[in-house]
């Protein structure tokens, strides 16, 4: 089994910094970066690249709400479908410019936050999260949740698609994540997030709170950098998935 370990990062602001992006270059093989919206400044995203372009690690988009108050974590409504498409196109193209600047392209997008979680669970706004990519650059793939809205856009837009799982979170009955307001919703003990992890990916399915299954492809895992075990619960889920003959690299589509 070959499989991606990513992380988002680039989540600080001006001379606030946010978790320890130096640190989880060296364990992951791919990086979502904050393109200013929920977090992230473009001296920010040029450096995070930069490091990225050193230690071999791919780059991505990672567009969220205009909330930095609220890390993009704070559910907005009354948005349309054209200003969605907008504001993905806005910050994929931001991160496309600087990126380029840093002699490191990148390769893929994902939704932050709760502008993922809206998307996975309603297609007219996954699509228009498809689109944007598509109208950016046809060419990006599209990091989805497995057997969500985002996985059925990439579909019908024609998208190439990254299938991603996470180490530090649970999964409800919709398998959506779980509410970050729900106890249990964030995993931050490193052994039972790669339990937790294993499990999905020797039964090739996402397992919910209620023992629910959904059978999924996996291509990448997921440990937000933001989480205050990153760097512990990262090093200990790959050396675990390299012990057990698992290839951590980044994707390579087929």
């Amino acid at each position: 089994m070959r499989i991606d370990l990513n992380a988002d990062l680039g989540e600080g602001f001006g001379p606030w910094t946010m978790g320890d992006d130096a640190a989880m270059m060296d364990i992951i093989t791919t990086a979502n970066v904050a393109c200013g919206f929920h977090a992230g400044d473009p001296v920010i995203m040029r450096n995070t690249v930069g490091v990225a372009r050193e230690k071999g690690v791919r780059v991505g988009a990672h567009p969220g709400f205009s909330d930095l108050a609220g890390f993009g974590r704070r559910r907005i409504s009354g948005i349309s479908v054209n200003e969605l498409e907008a504001i993905v196109a806005y910050q994929i193209g931001a991160m496309q410019s600087v990126a380029t600047l840093a002699g490191h392209p990148i390769t893929h997008v994902k939704t932050h936050g709760a502008l993922g979680n809206m998307c996975a669970d309603d297609d007219a706004w996954a699509l228009g999260v498809a689109r944007a990519i598509k109208a950016a650059d046809p060419t990006l793939l599209f990091m989805i949740m497995p057997g969500t809205a985002t996985e059925r856009a990439a579909d019908r837009t024609g998208l190439a698609s990254l299938r991603e799982i996470y180490a530090d979170r649970t999964y409800d009955d919709s398998f959506n994540l779980t509410d970050r307001s729900k106890p249990g919703a964030v995993i931050h003990d490193a052994a039972l997030a790669t339990e937790h992890v294993l499990r999905m990916l020797n039964e090739g399915a996402i397992i919910s709170t209620s023992g629910k299954r959904l059978d999924v492809g996996i291509d990448s895992i997921c440990v937000h950098g933001d989480n205050p075990a990153a760097v512990v619960m990262a090093r200990t889920l790959r050396s675990s998935l390299e012990s057990q003959g698992v290839t951590v690299a980044a994707y390579e589509p087929s």
